[in-house]
């Protein structure tokens, strides 16, 4: 991604995603992991250890080291907008891990507070930017569907408590189905079809607690403090509909995304991961067509969108996974609630243009 000088990357939060993140990175040239901080100090020095990372040391120290250009925020999404506010307000441009915030006021004043310092917000998920999204984008831009008129997509699991190590925060505000897995499902259809307009939702808890599989804490109980399975409408300000639904509730299941056209019908890949497969069903075809994709970065290249808001950076251009891109998601995941809490379509304020696609 370009040949400028690298940009120099703090990393705050060496938890279960940070090891990704850093293997990616060493494949991104434009960046450069300079320090590495964690609120369990060993952790951090291990981490930095284990992949050459030059400093490790407090939040504090990291957040006001002149030498950090941006910091890439790994934090659970409880400290993602203390963490991020304090790294803007020390004039430093920050690269969160999703959601962008837990409140969606937090995100609003993030967005404005780096407007007035001049720094940059940016946010996961960035598999939008992965060769099976951008494929999709690419079909739908070249009109191979026809006019998108409709979509489908759903997140169907039974929870993360039968193999993360410490899962009670899925299940505590800013978890969720919804605000977990929602931002990749809704990032990829506002970066194929364009902002969200209006919603309307139910949601509820299923099941009030919680038991614990997976080996470090097998047999523990957590309390559900936050919706398990939501059913979204999401109109699109370009006009299509799509039925959106989450859960933590369901065993049995097929995640997907379909995009309906007025020419076709688009099966996306699975907008948690970067690649295929790609898939179309034509007009009195009786078996879907499988499309090559057209880009690059088929395996997992989380941080992706980090080295691109680096070259921007360098470049002047704007970044693709922005942090108008992830308030907007934000603002719909919390309409989706609202409109279940209060019986009503909720419009959304906020407005994003579809992030420019990658050259194929």
């Amino acid at each position: 991604m370009g040949d400028r000088a690298p940009v120099r990357v703090g990393l705050v939060g060496c938890g279960f995603i940070s090891r990704t993140y850093l293997e990616n990175a060493a494949r991104l040239p434009i960046l450069d992991v300079v320090a590495c901080a964690d609120l369990v100090p060993k952790r951090a020095a291990a981490l930095a250890a284990e992949f050459g990372i030059p400093r490790s040391c407090s939040v504090d120290e990291l957040v006001a080291d002149p030498e950090v250009e941006v910091v890439l925020n790994l934090t659970i999404p409880v400290a993602h907008a203390e963490i991020a506010l304090a790294a803007v307000e020390a004039g430093k441009s920050v690269y969160n891990e999703k959601p962008l915030t837990i409140e969606l006021a937090d995100g609003r004043r993030l967005i404005e507070l780096a407007a007035a310092k001049g720094v940059r917000v940016g946010c996961a998920p960035d598999t939008f930017l992965g060769a099976g999204l951008q494929t999709c984008r690419k079909l739908i831009d070249e009109g191979v569907i026809g006019e998108p008129v409709a979509a489908n997509a759903s997140m169907l699991c039974h929870g993360h408590e039968h193999w993360h190590p410490d899962p009670a925060f899925y299940y505590q505000p800013g978890g969720g189905p919804l605000f977990d897995m929602g931002p990749y499902y809704l990032t990829a259809l506002v970066s194929l079809l364009g902002p969200v307009r209006r919603v309307a939702g139910s949601a509820r808890a299923s099941f009030a607690q919680r038991t614990i599989t997976s080996r470090q804490r097998a047999g523990q109980i957590i309390d559900v403090q936050v919706p398990t399975h939501t059913t979204a409408i999401l109109d699109f300000a370009a006009g299509p509909i799509a039925t959106f639904v989450t859960s933590f509730d369901v065993w049995a299941r097929e995640s997907r995304i379909e995009i309906y056209g007025s020419e076709g019908t688009l099966a996306v890949p699975d907008p948690n991961k970067f690649g295929g497969p790609v898939r179309i069903g034509r007009p009195g075809a009786t078996e879907w067509e499988d499309v090559s994709v057209s880009h690059g970065y088929a395996d997992n290249s989380r941080g992706l969108g980090l080295a691109d808001m680096a070259e921007g950076l360098r470049n002047g251009r704007p970044h693709r996974a922005s942090g108008e891109l992830a308030l907007h998601v934000l603002e719909t995941m919390h309409a989706v609630h609202d409109a279940s809490r209060e019986g009503r379509h909720v419009e959304l304020t906020s407005c994003v243009d579809r992030p420019a696609p990658l050259p194929g």
